[in-house]
């Protein structure tokens, strides 16, 4: 029996992990579930699967979990220091799903003990790439990529010499905003952003993608994990979003990974790795589907992609203050604070400020190091909002 935990259980990554565990109940031990606000889902799932804790990252719900989980024998705690206690019990696989830099410090402490984690926290290796890589090294843990696109990546290079690799091509919904104009844009409303046209997600991730931010991190996210080289990375814009990623090999061949829009794929690749198993997804009918359009990406009216590339040649510390830079601008938006190209405009502003302030380059790094740059960006982001 595997033992397992899923940190962000909540969330919709979180959610489908726990879906496919449910079909499968005997094959698993949940050790540890965490999440945010919803403490109702948070109980209701630890209650469901047995897990030994159940934790949320706001110590004032602790009172609230609690309650939830009164009589059931499951454990209740809170905050950030409970979450690394979590991430230090023992299991064979973990789900890294909390959204944001919040998932780093989790993901670091998990990899300590050898396990294997299931990364679909992108900003870890945003944020911290070399560290988190280097951790996975030194204690002879694995890293196993959940993003729907760098899955896609991964599989299509089993098997194969990856310095034979001549590109790795990305593909982008194009989000609610595909066919926007800059003026439009400009005017692009909270309720607007919030309604993608493929993917079920949560909201954070879903403005993220029609602003293109959440493609820039994968950007960056590709450049870390594979080692690929910023020239070698492309996207394309492929509204169907059928095909999740093209791997290009020196002889001019393209492996493309193909699949119904469903993070079941890659989350159950990863569950079930190096296996292959069934999973309940909507099986893709091409004669159906007709036609795979692709277009070009347009980084004049999606400046994130731009700042991607800035940042995955500076390295250092770079994708952390991008990273934070663009939280904090997104929790404007959200607050409807700014407009939704001022998002892209807060970000490019502090990359700035802070390039010129201190070398974010080539800079040996610790998580205090992340830590600090990640805060600094933030405080820039709302400073340069108040003045």
């Amino acid at each position: 029996m595997r033992r397992i935990s899923i940190f962000g259980a909540t969330g919709s990554i979180g959610q489908s992990t726990l879906d496919l565990i449910r079909r499968d109940k005997e094959s698993y031990d949940i050790v540890a579930l965490t999440g945010g606000g919803n403490i109702d889902q948070l109980a209701k799932d630890a209650i469901e699967f047995g897990a030994d804790v159940a934790v949320t990252a706001y110590e004032n719900r602790l009172s609230d979990l609690r309650a939830a989980l009164a009589g059931s024998g499951v454990h209740a705690a809170a905050g950030p220091h409970a979450l690394l206690e979590a991430a230090d019990r023992e299991a064979d696989w973990i789900m890294s799903a909390i959204v944001g830099a919040a998932g780093l410090a989790p993901g670091l402490h998990a990899l300590r003990h050898g396990t294997t984690l299931a990364l679909a926290n992108k900003e870890s290796l945003v944020t911290a790439g070399p560290l988190l890589l280097g951790s996975a090294q030194s204690h002879g843990a694995r890293i196993l990529p959940v993003d729907s696109e760098h899955s896609a990546v991964f599989q299509g290079l089993v098997g194969e010499d990856k310095s034979e690799v001549e590109r790795v091509i990305i593909t982008a919904s194009g989000g609610p905003f595909r066919d926007w104009s800059l003026e439009q844009l400009e005017g692009a409303t909270l309720e607007q952003a919030s309604q993608h046209p493929s993917w079920d997600m949560g909201q954070r991730i879903t403005i993220d993608s029609a602003s293109m931010f959440n493609k820039a991190l994968e950007l960056i996210e590709t450049k870390e994990y594979f080692g690929f080289t910023p020239d070698q990375i492309e996207v394309l814009v492929h509204p169907g979003s059928y095909v999740h990623a093209l791997v290009g090999f020196k002889d001019g061949a393209l492996m493309a990974h193909l699949g119904a829009p469903d993070m079941r794929h890659a989350i159950g690749y990863a569950l079930h790795w190096p296996e292959r198993r069934d999973l309940p997804v909507a099986r893709l009918d091409l004669a159906k589907v007709g036609t795979l359009r692709f277009e070009a990406p347009d980084q004049v009216r999606f400046p994130a992609l731009r700042l991607a590339q800035e940042v995955m040649a500076t390295g250092g510390l770079s994708g952390a203050v991008f990273n934070a830079a663009k939280e904090a601008a997104l929790d404007l938006f959200i607050a409807n604070k700014i407009g939704f190209l001022d998002m892209a405009r807060h970000v490019e502003r502090v990359l700035t400020e802070m390039s010129d302030s201190v070398s974010l380059a080539g800079r040996s790094m610790t998580l205090d190091m992340v830590l600090e740059a990640d805060k600094e960006a933030r405080d820039r982001v709302f400073a340069g909002h108040s003045n």
